[in-house]
């Protein structure tokens, strides 16, 4: 197999790499290009810990092949915070204990951006509906729930 060259813009820095036809973009982000952040939880797109936004679309990044991001552009959950400070979501989910074992948070946390940036003001409804893809098993999600309405209120200045 021969490998391919891939361009593509991650947390909106132009980024390339090489990898082969079957590797999947979740490996080439760990592997390739040192973001950890996307975990592999099920390797079959069930469990959500490996989202990440692709194209403005949420993706399980362990099912899109590398090749498949040449000219995307891909955020993750490294793409939240802007330096030091981290984005509203991700204090909130350290100031309501929506967290524990952190395999789901960084899928969950890029999910609801995702969300919040598609409509600023969900129901809970709507969140449990968005998140549905991403399981958790550590915190129930009562409390993913209520951080994500916190940080949306926060965001909108509410």
């Amino acid at each position: 197999m021969k490998n391919i060259h891939v361009s593509t813009k991650v947390n909106g820095d132009e980024m390339e790499f090489i990898c082969p036809p079957d590797e999947t973009l979740l490996d080439a982000l760990r592997g390739r290009m040192g973001l950890s952040g996307a975990k592999e939880g099920c390797g079959t797109g069930d469990c959500g810990a490996c989202t990440v936004v692709m194209n403005g679309r949420v993706v399980a990044s362990c099912l899109v092949l590398g090749a498949e991001a040449d000219g995307a552009e891909i955020t993750t959950v490294e793409g939240m915070s802007t330096g030091d400070k981290l984005h509203p979501l991700q204090q909130s989910f350290i100031d309501n204990a929506a967290l524990q074992c952190g395999i789901c948070t960084p899928g969950i946390l890029v999910a609801a951006q995702n969300l919040l940036e598609r409509n600023p003001d969900p129901s809970e409804t709507e969140i449990r509906y968005w998140l549905a893809g991403n399981l958790c098993r550590c915190t129930g999600y009562d409390k993913i729930i209520k951080a994500v309405q916190i940080a949306a209120a926060e965001m909108r200045g509410a």
